[in-house]
């Protein structure tokens, strides 16, 4: 009996604890929120005329369609083709941000492979160069890769050349932080083992920790190449080429019905990526996130 009460009193005390700590957590939540509000000059009228105005903008870039002329040639208004007279142009910038995308990560993949070896505590040979190599991936994420592209295409000229350095940049620096998070959170035994068998560090590498981590590489990496393909289309905007550099052209000429079509290319785009690699995760890696 009387456990049963001592029990009861501790539970109370738990849920009046959570309670507390789960009010004091809204508390301040809201008060960063108003405080946020403040500091930037946040305007509720502007933010409702605005949200017409974005009304307006995407009334004017829907295509006028009519169902009667739907399937007819480029040459007749109100169709399909009409609508998409460009679409050779389109799918062909289109191939090239997906190539920009596939490219840097694959290129950022592998850097970060080797860099992440020697930024993870439990496989990095020396403190002093965990240190250098954590410091370097920081500065390669930590800037955005939109600063990295400007950066190139000012050096390089237009083209996707800059935009695949900058991806790659960032992707190095992303990966590069994820993958020695995942060797940090691995099982040392095979690692231990193969050291007290007079492997030396190469070997324990490649036999004792790759093959364990390997799935989570793999994941991590087809998840940065959705994130790339984003990525690219929004480079095109400072010269950076693909497909994102049309859309820039077309939104700054106000051809609207152009706009809703390339935007309606890059979404169906990335829904197709995503749902290719989950595809992948699952019969590849034996892994499933939908």
């Amino acid at each position: 009996m009387m456990n049963e009460i001592i029990l009861n009193s501790h539970n109370k005390n738990l849920i009046k604890k959570k309670r507390f700590w789960n009010t004091s957590l809204i508390v301040l939540l809201l008060i960063g929120i108003v405080l946020s509000s403040k500091i930037i000059d946040t305007n509720i009228s502007d933010l409702f005329n605005g949200i017409t105005r974005l009304g307006d903008y995407i009334s004017k870039i829907l295509p006028s369609l009519e169902l009667n002329n739907l399937f007819l040639g480029s040459k007749d208004q109100g169709s399909i083709a009409y609508w998409y007279f460009n679409i050779s142009k389109y799918l062909k910038l289109l191939f090239e941000t997906f190539n920009m995308a596939l490219l840097a990560t694959m290129t950022g993949s592998i850097l970060a492979l080797f860099l992440s070896f020697l930024a993870a505590k439990n496989t990095s040979p020396n403190s002093l160069l965990f240190f250098s190599i954590r410091r370097m991936l920081e500065f390669f994420r930590g800037v955005p890769e939109i600063i990295f592209a400007i950066l190139f295409v000012w050096v390089l000229g237009i083209g996707p050349l800059a935009g695949i350095i900058a991806i790659t940049i960032h992707t190095t620096g992303s990966l590069g932080k994820l993958f020695s998070e995942v060797y940090e959170n691995s099982n040392n035994r095979p690692i231990e083992a193969l050291k007290a068998s007079g492997g030396n560090w190469l070997s324990e590498m490649k036999f004792g920790l790759l093959p364990q981590v390997l799935p989570n590489l793999i994941s991590y990496a087809l998840l940065r190449f959705e994130i790339n393909i984003r990525a690219s289309t929004i480079l095109g905007f400072v010269g950076a080429g693909g497909i994102g550099q049309e859309l820039y052209l077309v939104i700054n000429f106000n051809y609207y019905e152009e706009v809703s079509a390339i935007i309606l290319l890059i979404i169906l785009t990335v829904i197709s990526i995503d749902l290719l690699s989950g595809h992948i995760r699952k019969n590849i890696i034996g892994f499933d996130n939908d």
